[in-house]
């Protein structure tokens, strides 16, 4: 017997939905993917809500119907997937509503590489195909401009539902915003506490982010006003911290992960990146000299029972390419290239195992 769609639609017509009495064809629930390999067919129906109480009663029907009205011994048995129908969503008034997740890579102490881990992690994953925004949220030290070559650049603005909106700046895959872009780069910025959290409050919500697969924010070293601010702002997803294997760091950074996951701020670290973990001359690409300590951050890592996402070495190419506004994840056929590269995909893989695992990170209501 030749077997073929209009067929099986035929013999699917006698299968009611208990809800209406409607046959399932003529109701739409056969969706428009059937399949047939051999005597193996394979579809799915339709549903329009969620636990459907007919579903399996239907599916059931479904089965029977194909083995009763084209043959016995068609294989159908477990081939009928159940779908439910998408309902359009209301349009959300949260922020960053199109934004999947958000990462805050975060440093106990200044000097440590967080811009550079934040850059060139943002590029990588922009190279893998996600789509990515990166927060320069360093009030005081932007330094986003100058490491993607976009100082002289002004974001746009435009008006969105009688609102003033600043467009942000797009370079390397990447959709940029710093508080960088505002100020005269040669003048040190002095704000007090509250001023600097309102004015990164206004780059997270009156910014069109659009749909969004990772949101990276460069936090500023240490903990503080701009970090509560965050934390009171939108629901994190999680935290990388990032430092290098000297005792001092490792003390800062112990501070950092402490906050993160205490009770009140309860943020999911994702790892801990190790940056400057060695040095390799140019001319000696096999040797490493580990000038900063050896292996501090795996041993933080492992204290903490948090993973290990990378160790970065120390490149005297990082840097050039940071300062020349073109960071090395830009060229993944460098080994610092693709030590960044594979950075970004630990990360993902551990968003994902987050997300798979635990609950999404509620915004911090602060009880006076």
């Amino acid at each position: 017997m030749t077997l073929y769609p209009q067929l099986i639609l035929d013999a699917l017509v006698h299968v009611r939905y208990p809800g209406t009495g409607k046959d399932i064809v003529s109701s739409g629930m056969v969706q428009d993917n059937i399949r047939i390999d051999g005597n193996k067919i394979s579809f799915s129906l339709i549903f329009e809500k969620q636990n459907d109480p007919f579903a399996k009663s239907v599916v059931k029907a479904a089965e029977q119907a194909i083995l009763t009205y084209i043959a016995e011994d068609i294989n159908i048995k477990g081939n009928i997937d159940v779908v439910m129908k998408e309902v359009p969503k209301p349009k959300s008034t949260q922020i960053l509503a199109g934004v999947k997740n958000i990462i805050a890579v975060f440093s106990g102490k200044g000097g440590v590489g967080k811009s550079t881990v934040s850059s060139n992690l943002a590029i990588s994953l922009a190279a893998l195909g996600y789509k990515v925004g990166l927060l320069d949220a360093d009030i005081h030290g932007p330094s986003m401009p100058k490491m993607f070559g976009v100082e002289d650049a002004r974001p746009e603005m435009f008006e969105q539902d009688g609102k003033q909106m600043l467009l942000p700046i797009e370079k390397y895959g990447v959709k940029l915003l710093s508080i960088g872009f505002f100020v005269d780069p040669e003048n040190a910025l002095v704000w007090r506490g509250s001023m600097a959290s309102n004015a990164l409050k206004q780059l997270i919500t009156d910014a069109q982010w659009g749909e969004l697969d990772y949101f990276v924010m460069d936090l500023p070293p240490g903990t503080g006003d701009i970090h509560l601010t965050l934390v009171q702002t939108m629901g994190i997803t999680g935290a990388v911290i990032v430092t290098t294997p000297q005792d001092v760091a490792l003390a800062d950074a112990r501070k950092g992960i402490n906050m993160f996951i205490g009770e009140k701020v309860n943020v999911p670290v994702l790892g801990l990146v190790e940056n400057m973990a060695w040095f390799t001359p140019a001319e000696l690409p096999d040797n490493k000299y580990y000038i900063f300590g050896k292996d501090g951050g795996k041993r933080l890592a492992d204290e903490f029972n948090i993973p290990l996402l990378g160790q970065i070495p120390l490149v005297q190419s990082i840097r050039e390419m940071g300062d020349a506004g073109r960071p090395v994840a830009v060229d993944e056929n460098t080994v610092s290239g693709l030590a960044f590269r594979e950075l970004a995909k630990k990360v993902v893989d551990r968003v994902n195992f987050r997300n798979e695992n635990m609950e999404a990170t509620k915004k911090v209501e602060m009880v006076k």
